[in-house]
C-alpha cells in the first residue's frame, strides 16, 4: 500500500466508528420507509426482515471485525481489507463498484434530506403563499454546502457535525418512543402476530428496508484516520451493527401498536404522528440523513484514493490525482471534488429509486466478499493468519451464501449486472495492471487444504481394485527434459481425462545446494511448459548420482491422485543407448514394484500430424494387447488428437489369420472402442520371416506406433536389439504390462 494513504495525522478513535454506522443505520429509511414496511407484513413480517437483513451483516460485521485485527489496516477501508486478501486487481474490481455506490449515496441521502421538508411545505404556502413543487431547491443547496465544508475543513470538521446530528437523532427518537396515539391506548397485542401478505410480496419490501443495514461498514471508510484500526473497527461496527438491531425491533413493535396497517403505508412520515413532539421526526430525520450523507462523503473519497494509491488505472496521472491529499493532513481533496461531481450529477437527477438497488447489489457483493475471506481464512488454516477477534466459519460461509441469495431474491437482472460489471472491471484491470495477483492466488491455501484431506481419505478408503476399473497412474523420469518434449506430450496426453501423471525430470548429480537450486529452476521452466500446454501433469524434479537410485526413488512415489501409482514411462532417443540401457538392467526392481512398463523411442518425426496410431499385436502379445489398445483410445481423446484413428495390425501364421481376426472385430466392437473393422488388419506372418520389416513397411507414415514387448524378451535380449530395427517408422510406444487389462 502507498504510504500517502494513511493520514499522517490519523487521531480518531472508536467513537466515530460507531457513529459513523449508527447514523448510516438509522437514517433516510427508518424515517421514510419503515413504516411501509410494518404496515405491509406487519409486526411479524418485519421481525423476519431485521432477522435476514441481520443473517448479512452481523456475519459481515464480525468478518471485518476478524480480517482487521489481523493485519495493519490503512486508508480504504473495505477496499484496503478486500485487496489485501484477494488481490489488488479483484479488490479493484470490488472497491471501484464500493466507491460507485458510495459516491451515489451521497446523492441518494441528499434527496430523501429534501423530503424533511415535505412538513413545512403547507406552512410556507399558509405564510408566503408560494407552493413548492420541486425539492431541489432543498437538496442542490444542501449538497453545495456539504461539499464546501468537506473540501475546505476536511474529515475533523466533517465528525463535530456528526457529533450533532447523531444527538439530534438521539432526541427524535427518544421523543418518538415516549408518544402515544389513540390507537395505541385500545390496541390488542395479539395483533403483532397477525399474518399480512403484501401486495407486492415480501422480498420487494425487503428490498426497501435492507439499505438501512448497509450503514453498519460506514465507519470502516475512517480506517486511515484511526490512531488504532485494529481496536476501534471491530469495537464499532460490532457495536452499531446489534445496536441498530435492537433499536429496529423496537421501532417495529411501536409503529404496530401506534397506528392502522393503512396509516403505516400511506403515511411517509407517521412517526411524526405518533411522537411527542411531531416536529422532532422531520427534523431528525434531516438530521439522520445529512449525517449519513456526510458521512458517505467522508468514506467514498478515501476509497479511491487508496484505489488510486495502488496505481489501479491504467493512467498515471489519474492515479496521482485521485491519491494525492492535503499537505497537512492528507484529506483526499481531490478525491472529494470527484466524489462531489458523481453525487451533484445523481442529486440532479432528482431520482434515485432503480439506482438505490444497484447500490444495494454492490454492497452485497462487498459483504459477500469479506464474509468469504473469513471463511476462507478459516479453511486455509494459514499460519499467518492470526486474528485477534476471531468468527466461526459456519457464520462467515452463511452470510456470503445470504448475500448472494438475497442478491438475486431482490433484483435478478441487477444482481446480474452487477456481478456482471465487476468481473469486466476485473478482467480491464488485470490486462493493464502490473500486478498479476488475482484469481490464481485466491484459493490456494483452501485448495492446499482440500487436497490434503482428500489424500489421506482417499488414502483410509477401502479400495476394491479390479481390473476392469483400470486406469493409467503414470510415473515418467526423463533426464532429457529441455531436449525432447515427447515423454511430456505423452504424459499430457495419457493424464488429460482417464489418467492421472506425475513427471519427474532427473538430475544426475549429488545433491548440494546448488544442484537443488538448479532444479528448482527447471521446475519452474517445466510448470511454465505444463501451463502453456493446459496440461494436467503433476511436476517434480529428483538429483540423485545414480540411474538404479533415481528409479528406485521414482518408483516409491506416492500417487498424486488418491490411488497408487502403476505404471512406468521412460523415453529415449533412437540411436542413443545409454539411458535405454539403464531401464532395461533395472526391469528387476520395475517387476518388484509391480509396474506396467512403457518405453517411448523418439525420432525426428516426432508425432506427425497426430492422425494415425498404429497398434502391432502378434502371438506373444495376448497379455499386452489390451493394454497397447486402451492406452491407444486414452491418447486419441486427447484434443490434439481430434482427427486420429487407430489401426489395428496383427501378425499371425497363416492358418490362424480368419480367427485371430475375428476376436479382434468382437474385442473392439464389444468394448466400444473407436475402432473400424477396416482399420483391423491381420497380416500373415511364417517361421524365419521378419515382423520388423512388416512394421517398417506399413507404419512407415503412422504418427506413433505401438508395440508390445514381454520378460522374456528383455531377459534373452540384453544388447537391447529388441528396441532397435525400426529406423524407417516414427515415435514408437513400447509396452509391457504386468498383467492383463480387460476391455469391458
Amino acid at each position: 500500500m502507498n504510504k500517502t494513504i494513511s493520514n499522517v495525522k490519523a487521531n480518531f478513535g472508536t467513537l466515530p466508528v460507531f457513529l459513523t454506522a449508527i447514523s448510516t443505520i438509522l437514517g433516510a429509511v427508518m424515517f421514510l420507509r419503515f413504516g411501509y414496511a410494518v404496515g405491509s407484513v406487519g409486526f411479524t413480517g418485519t421481525l423476519f426482515i431485521i432477522l435476514i437483513g441481520h443473517l448479512v451483516t452481523i456475519p459481515t460485521a464480525m468478518a471485518l471485525a476478524e480480517i482487521a485485527t489481523n493485519q495493519k489496516v490503512e486508508g480504504g477501508g473495505e477496499y484496503f481489507i478486500i485487496s489485501r486478501s484477494f488481490g489488488v486487481n479483484i479488490g479493484a474490481a470490488i472497491g471501484i463498484a464500493l466507491y460507485l455506490s458510495q459516491a451515489i449515496s451521497v446523492a441518494f441521502y441528499v434527496i430523501a434530506f429534501g423530503e424533511a421538508f415535505d412538513a413545512i411545505k403547507p406552512w410556507i404556502i399558509t405564510e408566503f403563499g408560494y407552493e413548492i413543487y420541486d425539492n431541489r431547491l432543498f437538496t442542490i443547496p444542501a449538497l453545495l454546502l456539504l461539499i464546501w465544508l468537506m473540501v475546505t475543513k476536511g474529515a475533523d470538521l466533517g465528525m463535530k457535525a456528526l457529533y450533532i446530528v447523531v444527538a439530534i437523532l438521539a432526541v427524535s427518537l427518544v421523543l418518538f418512543f415516549m408518544g402515544s396515539t389513540e390507537f395505541s391506548e385500545v390496541f390488542d397485542s395479539s395483533q403483532l402476530i397477525k399474518s399480512m401478505d403484501s401486495d407486492k410480496g415480501f422480498f420487494y419490501v425487503f428490498a426497501i428496508i435492507f439499505p438501512a443495514f448497509t450503514g453498519m461498514t460506514a465507519g470502516v471508510g475512517l480506517s486511515g484516520d484511526l490512531k488504532d484500526p485494529k481496536k476501534s473497527i471491530p469495537l464499532g461496527t460490532l457495536a452499531a451493527t446489534i445496536i441498530g438491531m435492537i433499536i429496529y425491533i423496537f421501532i417495529a413493535y411501536k409503529l404496530t401498536s401506534s397506528a392502522s396497517s393503512a396509516d403505516l403505508m400511506n403515511d411517509q412520515l407517521i412517526m411524526s404522528k405518533i411522537a411527542l413532539w411531531g416536529p422532532i421526526i422531520p427534523i431528525g430525520l434531516a438530521a439522520a440523513t445529512i449525517s449519513s450523507a456526510l458521512g458517505s462523503l467522508m468514506v467514498a473519497p478515501r476509497t479511491i484514493q487508496a484505489i488510486g494509491a495502488d496505481k489501479v488505472f491504467p493512467n498515471k496521472f489519474v492515479n496521482f490525482w485521485v491519491a494525492k491529499g492535503t499537505n497537512k493532513n492528507n484529506e483526499p481533496r481531490n478525491a472529494t471534488i470527484l466524489t462531489s461531481v458523481i453525487a451533484l450529477i445523481f442529486v440532479l437527477m432528482g431520482d434515485v429509486n432503480a439506482v438505490a438497488e444497484i447500490i444495494s447489489m454492490f454492497f452485497m457483493v462487498t459483504y459477500g466478499s469479506l464474509c468469504l475471506i473469513s471463511f476462507m481464512q478459516h479453511f486455509a488454516a494459514d499460519p499467518s493468519y492470526r486474528p485477534s477477534f476471531k468468527s466461526k466459519w459456519y457464520l462467515s460461509l452463511l452470510g456470503a451464501i445470504m448475500c448472494i441469495y438475497l442478491m438475486f431474491k431482490i433484483n435478478t437482472t441487477y444482481a446480474i449486472a452487477s456481478i456482471g460489471l465487476m468481473v469486466v472491471l476485473y478482467f480491464y484491470i488485470s490486462g493493464k495492471s502490473d500486478t498479476k495477483k488475482g484469481m490464481a492466488n485466491i484459493f490456494q491455501g483452501v485448495i492446499h487444504q482440500f487436497s490434503r484431506k482428500l489424500q489421506v481419505f482417499l488414502q483410509k478408503a477401502e479400495k476394491d481394485k479390479t481390473e476392469e476399473d483400470w486406469r493409467p497412474a503414470v510415473l515418467c523420469l526423463s533426464k532429457d527434459s529441455f531436449d525432447r518434449y515427447s515423454a511430456l506430450e505423452m504424459m499430457k496426453w495419457i493424464s488429460d481425462r482417464y489418467g492421472f501423471g506425475t513427471y519427474i525430470h532427473f538430475e544426475k548429480d549429488y545433491f548440494s545446494k546448488e544442484t537443488k537450486q538448479k532444479a528448482e529452476q527447471k521446475l519452474k521452466k517445466l510448470i511454465q511448459l505444463s501451463n502453456s500446454s493446459r496440461s494436467n501433469v503433476f511436476i517434480e524434479t529428483l538429483i540423485s548420482p545414480s540411474n538404479t537410485a533415481a528409479i528406485i526413488q521414482a518408483i516409491q512415489q506416492p500417487g498424486i491422485s488418491g490411488q497408487p501409482n502403476n505404471m512406468m514411462l521412460f523415453e529415449f532417443k533412437k540411436g542413443e543407448q545409454e539411458w535405454l540401457t539403464a531401464v532395461i538392467d533395472n526391469y528387476s526392481v520395475l517387476k518388484a514394484a509391480k509396474y506396467d512398463l512403457c518405453i517411448l523411442a523418439t525420432s525426428d518425426k516426432g508425432f506427425g500430424y497426430k492422425k494415425d496410431i498404429h497398434v502391432w499385436i502378434n502371438k506373444n502379445d495376448y497379455e499386452n494387447a489390451n493394454l497397447m489398445i486402451l492406452l491407444s483410445y486414452i491418447i486419441l481423446g486427447h484434443s490434439d488428437w481430434k482427427k486420429g484413428q487407430i489401426k489395428i495390425f496383427a501378425t499371425f501364421p497363416k492358418e490362424i489369420l480368419k480367427q485371430e481376426e475375428e476376436h479382434l472385430i468382437e474385442l473392439t466392437s464389444s468394448g466400444r472402442l473407436p475402432i473400424s473393422a477396416n482399420n483391423i488388419r491381420v497380416l500373415p506372418l511364417n517361421d524365419g520371416e521378419n515382423r520388423n520389416d512388416l512394421i517398417n513397411q506399413y507404419s512407415a507414415d503412422a504418427d506413433l506406433t505401438v508395440i508390445g514387448f514381454h520378460e522374456g524378451m528383455v531377459k534373452s535380449d540384453k544388447n537391447i536389439a529388441l528396441f532397435e530395427g525400426y529406423d524407417k517408422i516414427g515415435n514408437i510406444l513400447f509396452v509391457n504390462t504386468l498383467t492383463s487389462k480387460f476391455i469391458k
